[in-house]
Order: C-alpha cells, then structure tokens, then sequence
C-alpha cells in the first residue's frame, strides 16, 4: 500500500461505537486513487447485480453490463447452462456484443471476425496460419462466476466467492412470503448523476433522515415515528409503515405505494430495493469516476395486465419524481464536500445506523485488500 492510500485509510476508525463515530472524510469522495482502488477492492471482489433473470431464460439469450469499468457478458448455452465473461476478445480486447440484451447462436468479434461458441470456447480464427506457439484451448473467453436468484442475475469477478444465496440470506428470508420472485419486470430509467456513488448510498441508508425535508410526498404516506433500520451482515433494511390511503398526505402517491409497510433493502455495496405491495424498485449505482455516477432503475409488478398501465405509469413517475429530487440533494452534498469547510461529519444514532455500517464494511474491505495482515 502506497503511504497516500494508508493515510487516506487511517482517517477513519471503523471501531468506534456510533455515537462516537465519524463519516469516512471527504477526499474518500472526490480523491481519483481511492476511486481506483475501490473498482478493484470493492467492485471487483463483491457480488454484483448484473440483469433480470428473465433476460436470460432460454438458450441463446444474453446480457451485458459494466461494473465500474469491467465489460460483462452472460449467455445461456444450448445446452442451458448459464456463463458469465468479460466481454473482451483474446485477440485485441475489442467487445464481443455490443447491445444491452438478445439472442444469438455465436459470439463474433466484429474487429476481427474471432468466434467463440456460448461456452466461451475460441472457435473461429480467420487468417492465423502460421502463428507459432498458438492453442486455440488457451484462447477461450475469461470466465467469472455467475448465479441468480429469482428475479436477479449476479456476477463475481472474484477468485472464491460465497455462495449466493448465502451472501443474499438476510434478504432472501426476510422477504419470504412477499412474492419478490413472482413480480414481472416492466421498465428500466437510468440516471447519470454529478457525484460519487457513495453519496448515493448514504442517502439511502439515511434511515429516513431527509424524507421530511426532501421528499415530501413520500414524507406524506410513511409513519414516520415507526421508521427503523436492520442490520444484517452485508445488508441492511429500513422498515416503515404505511399510511392508509385516506390519511396520507399526498394521495397520488399512496395510490400507487400501499401494503402495510415499506421496505428499502441495501445490499453491500451498491444495490438497493424499494418493496411495497406487488411493486418494487431497484436501484443500482455504478462508479463512472471520483465524482459521477449512473444509478439505474428497473421497475417489477406483480399484476402487468388489463386495466394495470395507468397504475403502473403513475408507480414509475412517483419513482421519478423522487429520484429527480435525490439527484438534486445528492449532487449538492457533492460540491459541499469539496469545501475547505467539511472534512467529515457524525451519525445520528437514531437514525443512521445502517450509513455507518456501510462505511465499516466499505473501510474494512479496504483495509484487507491493501493490507492483507489487517
């Protein structure tokens, strides 16, 4: 570890209590090392939402993606196995698919016509006679692994992950029963946002800190003197209860956000999920540099037919409205954190909890990627 990055590491203390803790500091947002360190130590060793599982149920079909810099692939095969690779041809690096999802029989590099079969193997090699040393075996795509549960596909670009479905465990129990693997996908927003993605992140696990203040149509339809935070491992959830219809504050939005309670789940470190009766949200915010991110949205229903679209329109431009307010907040905290003024602040107890166990799990992972013996 370089003495910059150690010194950038040393100025939190992930061991104190929360009331006695403060924030990661402010060149944590905005310094272009730690950025990169983090595509590597965090990005590129965790569990990542990647797609729907439903983008590729059948053989042929495949889906792309980028986390924080690396180029994703995943295709089912004929034989229905589901592959993940980077999305890089062996020879000069140029990309295999280039739409967002589909189907195909074969994967062949447009640059120079290199083909792979949806195993990854190399199979195609125009114009290579005569190349010394060259095996076709050792020129296959580069795997990574890849799981799903219900609806999600997830990719590790890491060495020996957990299992899945013990990484996701205190998600996948405590929402048993709420019908998350039987919501229908129905359309995907993405937003690109003038700040870090850790500034994202914190606003959501703010345990309802700004509702009041940002948004106050959803202030209108939570209880929020009911709102509580769980923590679980490398998730946490925010609970609150809902509003009846008649007693909220803004009825458009309890329209179309009812059941008896709210759910926001975190999953370290960077997807969330907004759980409400048969609707739910996912966010997922991807690094684009030290200071700009993309959050992407994908909307899910449990009932998409018949006499559903004006509720689903409206369900999706509450959505809207609320992330247009988040993005508005979020790129302000961004520029205040560039001020000579701020260099890092405290956790409300009562509220905070589950920003500051980001911020141990974030340090920690740090820690343990440039210092092996921490």
């Amino acid at each position: 570890m370089n003495a910059r990055i150690a010194d950038l590491l040393a100025q939190f203390d992930p061991s104190r209590p929360l009331e006695q803790a403060h924030t990661v500091p402010a060149s944590w947002y905005s310094d272009l090392e730690m950025y990169e360190l983090e595509r590597q130590a965090v990005f590129g060793d965790t569990w990542q939402y990647v797609g729907r599982s439903s983008a590729v149920a059948q053989p042929g079909a495949f889906l792309t993606a980028d986390v924080a810099g690396e180029p994703i692939l995943v295709v089912r095969d004929t034989e229905g196995v589901l592959h993940a690779f980077y999305n890089v041809c062996r020879h000069r690096a140029a990309p295999l698919v280039t739409q967002a999802e589909g189907t195909t029989t074969r994967l062949r590099c447009r640059y120079h016509g290199w083909t792979y079969d949806l195993a990854g193997r190399l199979r195609g090699v125009p114009e290579f006679d005569g190349v010394a040393d060259f095996s076709r075996e050792d020129y296959g795509l580069r795997p990574i692994h890849v799981e799903t549960w219900g609806p999600f596909v997830w990719v590790h670009c890491g060495e020996h992950p957990e299992p899945l479905a013990e990484f996701l465990r205190p998600f996948i129990e405590r929402t048993a029963g709420r019908g998350v693997e039987a919501l229908n996908f129905i359309d995907r927003r993405e937003y690109e946002m003038n700040c870090n993605w850790k500034v994202f992140v914190d606003n959501f696990l703010d345990g309802g800190y700004h509702v009041n203040t940002v948004h106050p149509g959803l202030a209108g339809v939570l209880d929020y003197s009911q709102y509580r935070t769980e923590i679980f491992g490398p998730t946490s959830v925010q609970i609150s209860p809902l509003k009846p219809v008649e007693h909220a504050g803004d009825p458009t939005v309890a329209m179309v956000r009812g059941g008896d309670v709210a759910m926001y789940w975190w999953v370290f470190p960077n997807f969330m999920l907004n759980l409400y009766q048969g609707v739910m949200d996912t966010n997922l915010v991807l690094p684009l540099g030290p200071d700009r991110c993309r959050v992407i949205f994908d909307f899910y229903f449990a009932d998409a037919e018949g006499d559903q679209a004006a509720f689903i329109r409206e369900s999706i431009a509450v959505a809207h409205r609320i992330q247009e307010e988040d993005v508005g907040i979020c790129e302000e905290v961004q520029r205040g954190l560039r001020s000579r003024a701020y260099h890092a602040g405290r956790f409300s107890v009562k509220r905070e909890a589950a920003g500051y166990h980001f911020h141990q799990l974030l340090a920690r992972r740090l820690r343990a990627q440039t210092d092996p013996q921490d």
